[in-house]
């Protein structure tokens, strides 16, 4: 069983920048392929970045590419979104989520309860 607990979230002006820290309990943190999804309200769920356990492949949603960086510490069993040039359509509910099929863009199997961000024009 894996807990993942996020943090981060907030408001801020369009331009600014935050960072999202999902931090995850139980064993074998580093075997999981870890992701960030977002939603909107009245919007489809999406995956924004994942990462593999390795960091050595990343995706991106193409709306975030330049933007947003995920990064991972396997020793301190947390994942990292660091969003810049933040958008108000950027605004969300962000869910940090673990699979352990291997693929990015797989199915995720844990879940975290979300941090709103909130960006204002």
């Amino acid at each position: 069983q894996v807990q993942l607990v996020e943090s981060g979230g907030g408001l801020v002006q369009a331009g600014g920048s935050l960072r999202l820290s999902c931090a995850a309990s139980g064993r074998a943190f580093s075997s999981f392929v870890m992701g960030w999804f977002r939603q909107a309200p009245g919007k489809e769920r999406e995956l924004v970045a994942a990462i593999t356990w390795s960091s050595l492949s990343t995706y991106y949603l193409d709306s975030v590419k330049g933007r947003f960086t995920i990064s991972r510490d396997n020793a301190k069993s947390t994942v990292y979104l660091q969003m810049n040039s933040l958008k108000p359509e950027d605004t969300a509910v962000y869910v940090c989520a673990a699979n352990r099929n291997g693929k990015l863009t797989g199915n995720y199997l844990y879940w975290g309860q979300g941090t709103q961000v909130t960006v204002s024009p």
